[in-house]
This record gives C-alpha cells, structure tokens and sequence, in this order.
C-alpha cells in the first residue's frame, strides 16, 4: 500500500464528505468531531489545525496526539476489505475512520461507535 494515493489526499478534501455522509443520515458534525477526536487524540482546535493547513492524510495520522488503544476493537469490513486484516498501518488507520463514519451514518449509537462497554 506504500504511496497510495489517498495517502496524499488532503484531508478537508475528505472532511466535507465525511459530514456530508453523517448529515444525511441525521447525524451531526458534533458526531463526526467527536469520532476524530476519539480516534486520534486531536482536540477541536488541532483538527481545525490540521483542516486549515491542508495536511494530507500521512501528516494528519503522523501528527496525530494518540490513536486512541481501542481502535484496535474497529472490526469488520470497509471498501470489501476487513479492518483488521489491513497491514499497512497508515491504510487500517485511513479504514477505521472510514467504518466509524460509516457506523455512524447508519445510525449505530455513540457509545457502541466509540467501543464503550459500559
């Protein structure tokens, strides 16, 4: 998976999609915020950081505060692929977000979304 091509896609290109998919499903942007943060530690200022500078998705998990140990529970299968046979691990961090998102777009709650168990 070395050099795909999404790797270089800046993410605020992504972002509005994301948003996009969640809103019309009734999710909200508050939602989509807080998966990211969960996932990769950014607060809402450093995720503006990252929208503003136009980081491409390398710089936005490389500069990530701390992908959250719980993503590792991220199962299941996004593009036709299973999550957790991704070895690239830039391309499995890219797919979990991507299964959040998708989690959250088909009206999973919250708390099973972020992997909470009680």
């Amino acid at each position: 998976m070395a050099g795909h091509r999404i790797f270089a896609t800046p993410f605020a290109k992504v972002y509005p999609l994301y948003l996009r998919k969640a809103e019309a499903k009734g999710r909200s942007k508050g939602e989509v915020d807080r998966i990211i943060h969960w996932l990769t530690g950014y607060d809402e200022a450093g995720l503006q950081r990252q929208l503003d500078s136009g980081a491409d998705f390398e710089t936005f998990f490389a500069e990530a505060p701390a992908l959250n140990p719980d993503a590792a529970l991220i199962k299941g299968v996004v593009c036709g692929v299973r999550v957790e046979e991704i070895e690239d691990p830039l391309m499995r961090k890219l797919r979990y977000l991507d299964k959040l998102i998708d989690e959250l777009a088909k009206g999973k709650a919250m708390e099973k979304i972020l992997r909470r168990t009680s």
